[in-house]
């Protein structure tokens, strides 16, 4: 075997691990097999006489390659944010296999996603990279071109932002998120009823202008009219997570991993009494989004 064809095979052996840094990194299936093809393309062209680590020099390599795309990814979206605060920005291509981007997502958490997709690409990098994959924070400096130190920071103020706060409004998160589960599961079941019980009788619903875009009010009031509206909402969120929401249990909405959608909660006594949609960009960065521990 000579060394092309030794490379290519140690390339290939590796395939799966890169293109999950590649995919938690970007949480995007289509950027991801980007980044790894790119990544084969320069270590080809580099060769790798003298390296005695494959897997720590491919997994560096594909790293560069993400977070070049990383910056570039978010450099568009702002820019699509700006010109279209309504366009979503979790459009795939059509290659892109859904069945396979939900296997993804589910392996890393969509709300883990949600968080990771809410960071600066070099904060991103360093925490996927240390804390996913185990990578020193010397060559992570080598990668984002900070120092160790930098790295290092960088990875804690992200891990902070992954946790979130754990501020409790009304009562304690368990019961928070039973009351959140079990509204999340009548409402996909269209159990009228079960729905009723846990609101509120005197519940508020508001939404954005984008939200009520395509409905006549953007505040309900009283258990019966947003139990309407609320089965209408929960009819488009076909790709939904539980997680902390300024502290409390909210959910998001991410198809792929962007954020499109979020639902802010406010309880009373033990049921919801206030629901906020949000589908507004511009709006999410007033919330901080965090997973929510199993």
């Amino acid at each position: 075997m000579n060394h092309n064809d030794f490379l290519a095979a140690q390339f290939e052996e590796h395939r799966p691990h890169l293109r999950m840094v590649a995919y938690r990194t970007l949480g995007s299936v289509a950027e991801a097999d980007d980044a790894v093809q790119e990544a084969w393309i320069r270590a080809s062209a580099a060769g790798s006489s003298g390296v005695e680590n494959i897997a720590g020099w491919l997994t560096t390599i594909v790293a560069r390659v993400s977070l070049n795309l990383l910056r570039a990814s978010k450099s568009r979206a702002e820019v699509l944010v700006d010109a279209h605060p309504s366009v979503p920005r979790g459009d795939r291509p059509a290659s892109v296999d859904p069945a396979e981007e939900a296997a993804l997502a589910d392996s890393v958490g969509l709300a883990m996603l949600v968080v990771l997709d809410t960071l600066g690409p070099a904060e991103r990098l360093a925490f996927v990279l240390h804390d996913m994959f185990a990578v020193s924070f010397d060559d992570i400096a080598e990668i984002i071109e900070r120092t160790p130190a930098s790295a290092r920071q960088l990875a804690s103020r992200a891990r902070r932002r992954v946790r979130g706060t754990r501020s409790v409004p009304d009562f304690d998160l368990a019961r928070q998120r039973q009351v959140v589960d079990a509204y999340l599961s009548a409402a996909r079941g269209g159990d009228f009823d079960a729905l009723l019980s846990l609101l509120d009788p005197d519940v508020v619903l508001r939404a954005d202008t984008a939200a009520s875009a395509t409905d006549t009010a953007r505040e309900v009031r009283g258990a019966l009219a947003v139990v309407r509206r609320a089965l209408t909402f929960t009819s488009r969120a076909s790709v939904t997570a539980i997680a902390l929401v300024n502290g409390g249990v909210g959910v998001v909405v991410a198809p792929g991993g962007r954020l499109l959608v979020v639902f802010v909660y406010e309880f009373a006594a033990g049921k919801i009494s206030g629901i906020e949609v949000v589908t507004d960009p511009k709006r999410f960065a007033e919330y901080e989004i965090a997973v929510l521990d199993e």
